[in-house]
Order: structure tokens, then C-alpha cells, then sequence
């Protein structure tokens, strides 16, 4: 996946030398990182308030209805994330976009046949995580990809915490007071997960271009390697 290079200056080029040769860092390269941090950001936000509001407020219907269209914005800055994100194998890219977009299909399908709130059903019936739960496959893949590139504490503690929660609620394994602790530090750290990323440096983000390069050549003229 992404490796650690120094960071390069907008103003000079500077020419990287990758696994499978040289490569440079255009705008275009940092214009991604920056959105893809962008939809972590949002995403954070939008699920950080969501949370709140289920955590410490009375549940009206308008507060309720709050949470469902928090989880809409959520779902849109994790699909921006997904669309600029730089993983080298294309097959788990795809596959992680596609299963983003199941979990919003089936969120659709839910909000239109379903009465209430979306965010009512899931506390009500949990069986509906089986198809929204698509959405936080996702997510996680996005958690392991920054713990295993990045050796980040926070997703490290992530990557196992979501499917717990879900499973939990769907499978009734966990007390609510354990479903509120769970939810609460997800949310907090998701939030530190993203702040994180604004600051650190932008190449380590773009990773090793020279790979994305190999990896698209067909393998019968791809040059030969010793991994």
C-alpha cells in the first residue's frame, strides 16, 4: 500500500525513487489526498454528531430524523474517500467502493419501505445491519488500510471495534450500556483518526507511484523482481 517518502515542496520538483523506478508528485496527487482526507473529515463529523445526539439527548422525532440525515452526509464523505483513496491493488479498491455502495442502495431501500427514521430501525430491528452494514465494511477497510500503512494506534483499535458493535447489536451479544461505551468511542476516535490525517504530510499518502505504474502493466511485459 502507501509508503513513507519525504515530503516534497509544491514549489520544486522532486523525482522519488520507487521500488520499480523514478516518480514525481504532480497536483493532481495531493489534490486527491486532500479530498480523500476531506471525506474522512466529514465523514468523522457527521458521525461524531450523529453519535452525540444518540449518546446524550433525548430522542424527539426532528432529533431522530437528525441522526438518519447525518448518516446520509457520512455516507457521502466516506464514498468521496473511497473514490480518491490510493490503495495499489485495484481488486480491493473496487471491492471496497462496491460494498460502500450496497450499504447506501440498501439504506435506500430501507428509508422508502420502512416507517420512521432510519436511525429508529436500526436501534429497533437490527437484522437491517445485514444490508446497511455494507457501509461500515467499508469503513473498516479504510481503518485496516491506515493501521496497516501507518501503524496508527487509533485504527488499530478501530478495525476490530466496528464489526464488535455491529455484530453485537445485530447478533443482541452486547448490554446497551456496552452498545453506548462502543458507539461513544468510535466516534471519539474515528474524530482523532481523521484530525490525524490533516497533519501528517501529503506523500506518504500518494505511496510509491512506481508500484501503481508495475501493477498496471500487462505481466507478460512487466520487468521481472525478486519480491
Amino acid at each position: 500500500m502507501d509508503s513513507a517518502a519525504p515530503e516534497a515542496t509544491p514549489e520544486a520538483t522532486v523525482v522519488y525513487s520507487g521500488q520499480f523506478g523514478d516518480y514525481t508528485i504532480t497536483a493532481g496527487d495531493r489534490r486527491g489526498v486532500v479530498l480523500y482526507r476531506a471525506g474522512l473529515m466529514v465523514a468523522a463529523l457527521a458521525f461524531g454528531v450523529g453519535s452525540a445526539i444518540a449518546l446524550f439527548f433525548n430522542q424527539t422525532p426532528a432529533l431522530v430524523q437528525a441522526i438518519s440525515l447525518l448518516y446520509t452526509v457520512f455516507w457521502l464523505g466516506l464514498g468521496l474517500s473511497l473514490a480518491t483513496i490510493h490503495i495499489y491493488l485495484v481488486p480491493l479498491h473496487r471491492l471496497l467502493q462496491g460494498v460502500w455502495l450496497v450499504g447506501g442502495l440498501a439504506s435506500l431501500v430501507l428509508s422508502h419501505r420502512i416507517d420512521g427514521p432510519l436511525a429508529q430501525t436500526v436501534v429497533e430491528q437490527p437484522q437491517v445491519i445485514w444490508g446497511l452494514g455494507f457501509t461500515f465494511v467499508a469503513l473498516t477497510g479504510i481503518f485496516f488500510k491506515e493501521a496497516f500503512c501507518f501503524d496508527r494506534l487509533e485504527t488499530k483499535l478501530l478495525t476490530p471495534l466496528v464489526p464488535l458493535l455491529l455484530m453485537g447489536h445485530l447478533l443482541g451479544w452486547l448490554p446497551l450500556e456496552a452498545e453506548r461505551g462502543l458507539l461513544a468511542a468510535w466516534a471519539g476516535l474515528f474524530l482523532v483518526f481523521a484530525l490525524r490525517k490533516v497533519v501528517q504530510p501529503i506523500v506518504p499518502d500518494i505511496g510509491d507511484k512506481s508500484v501503481f505504474a508495475y501493477l498496471k502493466q500487462p505481466r507478460s511485459s512487466a520487468p521481472s523482481s525478486s519480491l
